[in-house]
């Protein structure tokens, strides 16, 4: 069976400088694949890929067995993929029910659509006591939650997380990695991690790609990569 998505030799340039150079990656459905490094290796052009919001240099993007790099981003979110930006980019005088509703806007049922954000409610009690209050009154905790929840009002099939664990309290990192986990089991949802916090990141995916000014350095599964001594020391802070 083809992988969901596959990157095949990727290269992307800001002006004249490399994010990726010949990047190879593939999930497949079902699947939570994290990219761990350090800022600036390049993960998070791996998503700017994906949507279209950096045209590739060269290599080629294919998703469910079509090319995908050359689509437009709106396209890309009609297809079923939906991505929570780093820094999470709410609307900051829009109340929660606004900000979650926001992520409906390819969708058409209205009936389904509130099936949707009840669902996200029911997964994130939190947003349902908040629903009518601004989202700039929010902690940085609850307003990753909610953005996390309006992509899931896109009805994703593909989950692009970028960073959700950047400036959030430690007790929150939990319950947002337990929701992540959830989401991809419960509602049938892939998830591509971007992540500096490498522990957290190998502890919820199958499997996991440690990124490198551009490049792949290692790659397998998180369970084994857990234990290998070169991710430890590079990438968990760990002696060896």
């Amino acid at each position: 069976m083809p992988a969901m998505l596959n990157l095949n030799n990727v290269e992307l340039y800001y002006d004249h400088v490399y994010a990726l150079k010949g990047v190879s990656i593939e999930l497949n459905e079902g699947e939570i694949v994290a990219l761990i490094g350090a800022n600036g290796a390049g993960k998070s052009s791996i998503l700017r890929a994906i949507t279209g919001l950096n045209p590739i240099k060269s290599g080629d993007i294919q998703y469910m067995g079509e090319r995908l790099d050359g689509v437009n981003a709106a396209e890309i979110v009609k297809k079923g993929i939906a991505m929570v930006p780093e820094g999470r980019r709410v609307f900051p005088f829009m109340s929660v029910k606004d900000n979650l509703l926001m992520g409906a806007f390819t969708r058409t049922d209205k009936a389904a659509i509130q099936r949707s954000l009840e669902s996200v409610l029911e997964r994130f009690p939190r947003l349902k006591e908040r629903f009518s209050q601004q989202a700039s009154t929010l902690s940085g905790g609850e307003q990753q939650m909610m953005v996390i929840g309006r992509a899931l009002m896109a009805k994703p099939r593909l989950l692009l997380l970028d960073e959700p664990s950047l400036g959030i309290a430690p007790k929150l990192v939990q319950d947002i990695a337990r929701a992540i986990v959830a989401i991809s089991r419960d509602e049938k949802v892939s998830v591509l991690l971007v992540e500096q916090n490498s522990r957290m990141a190998l502890s919820i995916s199958n499997r996991t790609y440690a990124m490198s000014t551009g490049s792949i350095a290692l790659s397998g599964l998180s369970a084994e990569l857990k234990g290998d001594d070169r991710i430890k020391a590079a990438y968990l802070g760990l002696e060896v």
